[in-house]
């Protein structure tokens, strides 16, 4: 209460100050200090940790990123694939069916052949015996001549 009276100049010549008395106040004053200079310490090692933490997360984001990028390329890679092999089915498929008409088509092109020789027999066979008749005419014509 007397040093409320002192101007502050005063104080400290007085020894009222931080730095007069026993020290204890001093010691005080700087063991707080010495606990912010850990905690700023502390914050910085942290602050550290944390960008360390956010630079791996970052690239564990990138090579995510890159993982997912590569398996979209193999998904395409995959439908362009299937998209090949539904085309060379589809093609195989007109191809067989281009086969079995061209086997059908052989097919009648070798009855019909069988038939127009069938008819080709007939006729020779009609001629034969038209010739034959003629020859027994003939033959029965020159024998009533005799």
């Amino acid at each position: 209460m007397a040093n409320e009276r002192i101007p502050p100049e005063r104080r400290s010549r007085q020894g009222g100050g931080p730095k007069g008395g026993t020290g204890s106040k001093n010691r005080e004053s700087d063991g707080q200090q010495a606990e912010v200079q850990v905690a700023v310490a502390e914050a910085e090692a942290t602050r550290r940790e944390a960008e360390q933490i956010r630079l791996v997360t970052e690239r564990s984001r990138e090579a995510s990123e890159h993982e997912r990028k590569t398996a979209e390329v193999f998904r395409k890679g995959q439908e362009q694939l299937r998209q090949a092999a539904e085309t060379a089915r589809a093609a195989s498929e007109e191809a067989r069916l281009a086969a079995e008409s061209a086997r059908h088509a052989a097919v009648d092109s070798v009855n019909a052949t069988a038939e127009s020789l069938k008819a080709t027999l007939e006729q020779m066979s009609v001629v034969e015996e038209m010739r034959r008749m003629l020859r027994e005419i003939r033959d029965t014509k020159n024998l009533e001549s005799n």
